[in-house]
């Protein structure tokens, strides 16, 4: 019996202490894991790691490469911030404008090549020895073929055939010079020219270009305005023509190559505000001449050239046009004097640009939209050059016409 109760015994105290390793092993498993080392403040920084985003505080500027030392070992093509690039754009080279002074004569022989074919047409019949009414009918057909008008062509054949049965005789040199004098009567002489930019009372002297499609409108103003800063003037250019998506770019190109600001609207825009505001802007700055590009509008719309009549109401509330300028074609020819007809009962013509007269060989429109409209040709445009538009000089157009 006391061996019994000695096996229990020794049984329990077995069983007691194998529990009480299992829960000190469990109770060692749960404890959490020891706090971390303070960080010894004496010791030196660590290095950076390449790559590790917290190399640069937030609050300290990136540096550029020159200033970054890659340790060494670091893989070949890592990222470093360089520093932004240059993003200033720079402003187009001011070209300086050919001298307009005696332009025109110095594009007479490109001139000539079209027109000479008239001049001399003209001198071959007046050459013959008898000078009958049947040559005289083809002397007024060689005028009438060159768009110089009916009536125009009357007088320049009656005063012809007078003073030739007068002189009698007629040697090449007599008859060249005779036909020169009847052809500058025919043109005009007396004519005041001069394209308008300088009123006496204020500044700046304001000009609107009007003209259809395709004549040349917007390329005209940009040559204007060479032509202006070829002899001085500072000037201010209006984009009116706001239903062409390429006009005011276009007219803003021609302006920046010579140093010309340029006013524009938005596409489709009210021409008349960008007008209003090309000459309050250029006032303003203080410029010489305002130009305004108008719409190339058609003239058979009526409601288009009512908004033309508005362009002009409105910049006059600045101050008088000076000039209202009206582009034509030199190759249209009759047609080009429809267009005048049109354009001048909506606004006061005050001069002429024929553009494409090198390209032409009717050089008698210069005398027929004179006659039509009672003003002056004041500029003639002779090829696609920069400074190919010319103010125009009737003795350098009858000696082209006449040659050498």
């Amino acid at each position: 019996m006391e061996t019994v109760i000695l096996v229990v015994v020794i049984a329990v105290l077995v069983l007691g202490v194998l529990g009480g390793l299992v829960v000190g092993s469990r109770r060692k498993k749960s404890l959490p894991p020891p706090p971390p080392a303070a960080p010894d403040i004496t010791a030196p920084p660590a290095e950076p790691q390449v790559g590790d985003e917290a190399e640069t505080p937030r609050d300290e500027p990136r540096r550029t490469i020159e200033e970054v030392d890659l340790p060494d070992g670091a893989p070949a093509g890592v990222a470093v911030e360089e520093p932004p690039a240059d993003l200033t754009v720079e402003a187009p080279e001011i070209e300086i404008p050919e001298p307009t002074a005696g332009r025109l004569v110095r594009l007479r022989a490109r001139l000539s090549r079209s027109q000479n074919a008239l001049g001399k047409g003209l001198l071959t019949l007046l050459s013959r020895e008898h000078l009958d009414d049947d040559t005289w009918e083809e002397i007024e057909d060689t005028l009438l073929t060159a768009d110089v008008g009916v009536l125009p062509t009357e007088e320049l054949v009656g005063r012809l055939r007078e003073r030739v049965k007068v002189l009698g005789t007629r040697t090449p040199a007599e008859l060249r010079g005779l036909l020169r004098e009847e052809l500058l009567t025919l043109v005009g002489t007396d004519m005041d020219r001069v394209v308008k930019t300088e009123p006496a009372d204020r500044k700046p002297g304001i000009v609107m270009v009007v003209g259809v499609n395709g004549t040349g409108k917007t390329t005209t103003t940009g040559k204007l305005a060479r032509v202006l800063v070829a002899d001085g003037r500072t000037v201010v250019l209006g984009a009116a023509d706001t239903f062409r998506a390429a006009a005011a770019d276009q007219l803003q190109t021609w302006g920046e190559r010579v140093g010309a600001h340029t006013v524009r609207g938005p596409e489709a825009g009210d021409p008349a505000s960008v007008a209003f505001d090309a000459v309050k802007e250029g006032k303003e700055m203080g410029v010489d001449v305002v130009l305004i590009d108008t719409a190339g509008r058609l003239h058979t719309k009526t409601g288009l050239m009512d908004e033309l009549g508005k362009v002009k109401r409105v910049v006059e509330k600045h101050a008088p046009l000076d000039e209202v300028l009206l582009v034509l074609d030199a190759t249209t020819g009759q047609n080009g004097l429809v267009q005048a007809r049109v354009f001048a009962e909506v606004v006061d013509i005050t001069g002429i640009v024929l553009t494409k007269l090198d390209g032409t060989a009717k050089g008698g429109i210069v005398v027929a939209v004179q006659r039509e409209l009672g003003v002056p040709v004041k500029l003639v445009g002779l090829g696609e050059g920069a400074d190919d538009l010319a103010p125009f000089e009737p003795e350098a157009f009858v000696d082209a016409l006449i040659g050498d």
